[in-house]
């Protein structure tokens, strides 16, 4: 290598390491808001759940976040209730880290065009949550044609819909339902929580159905729900994890990942640092294009939310 090669590519790995040392925007897609102090309670978290019971309002997540570079955050239903999603978007009026709401809807329901109209006359109403929640089924329902209808009327309105809890089941319905409906965009999430199927066959079935999702660009994954439990203790330390991270970034590419702390349900695990401690050791590993990707531009590309406060970034 003569000198002036040499200094070129110092040069070149200098700027590089100078421009992974720059903060960037960190948007989170993954909190929940709720209120045990209302007159009316919540139906979540129960009131025997000493982490969680307590108030999880946009203030004191503003307080916990922003020291790590969260600028906006998304909020995800933790209600079946109608009227929480109305609760939700006054609440997110008055902060603006909330940069938009993903709502609870029942699609397949006589009223589900009136209600969706009704919310998403608000901007920061981006989506539905629809999956093995609430004693729901998503797999069930795509007979229905209703219930396919309906998704059809939200893909139209160019919102987003999110599933949870993930199984296999749940897996296989959304190649399904993406089949039905190609233009809807579907975020999965929690997916690093999924324990694999370990019989065969399944566990080939279940592989197959991620790589076919890992071709259908409208289909993201939030890596949430990274940190888990095993034998009484929550390993915080990013080579336990990596295997599960590394094959979720081979299927879906830093095109189609984001990030999603799951406050304040990831209390249960450890702490807001240290969720998020994983992830971006993880993904700065794959450079700075990428990073910023997994923490900001890819949540545009998925939920197109709305920009509220100068901190946070717009796509060029």
């Amino acid at each position: 290598m003569n000198r002036r090669t040499f200094l070129t590519l110092a040069a070149a790995t200098a700027a590089d390491a100078a421009a992974q040392s720059i903060p960037m925007p960190i948007i989170d897609t993954h909190i929940h808001l709720f209120d045990p102090t209302r007159p009316q309670g919540v139906p979540w978290p129960e009131k025997n759940d000493a982490v969680l019971y307590r108030p999880a309002l946009p203030e004191r997540y503003r307080k916990i976040a922003t020291p790590f570079g969260i600028t906006g955050a998304i909020e995800v239903e933790a209600s079946p209730w109608l009227e929480d999603n109305q609760w939700v978007l006054d609440l997110a009026a008055k902060d603006t880290i909330i940069v938009g709401t993903v709502g609870n809807l029942e699609p397949g329901k006589p009223d589900f065009r009136k209600h969706l109209e009704r919310f998403h006359r608000n901007p920061l109403f981006r989506g539905i949550r629809y999956g093995n929640l609430w004693g729901r089924n998503l797999s069930a329902e795509l007979s229905r044609p209703e219930f396919i209808s309906d998704l059809k009327a939200l893909a139209d309105a160019g919102l987003t819909l999110d599933t949870a809890n993930q199984d296999p089941t749940l897996i296989a319905a959304v190649v399904r339902l993406t089949d039905r409906i190609p233009t809807l965009r579907v975020v999965i999430d929690h997916l690093p929580q999924l324990d694999p199927p370990t019989e065969p066959a399944a566990h080939r079935a279940y592989q197959a159905d991620l790589h076919e999702l890992g071709k259908r660009p409208q289909v993201y994954v939030k890596i949430s729900e990274v940190l888990r439990r095993v034998d009484g203790r929550v390993p915080t330390d990013l080579s336990f994890y990596r295997p599960r991270l590394d094959e979720l970034w081979h299927i879906f590419g830093e095109d189609r990942l984001l990030y999603g702390s799951d406050w304040p349900n990831s209390d249960q695990w450890g702490s807001y640092a240290q969720v998020l401690a994983v992830v971006r050791e993880y993904v700065t590993s794959k450079g700075r294009a990428a990073a910023e990707k997994y923490f900001w531009k890819n949540s545009v590309a998925a939920y197109r939310w709305v920009k509220r406060d100068p901190s946070q970034p717009v796509s060029a």
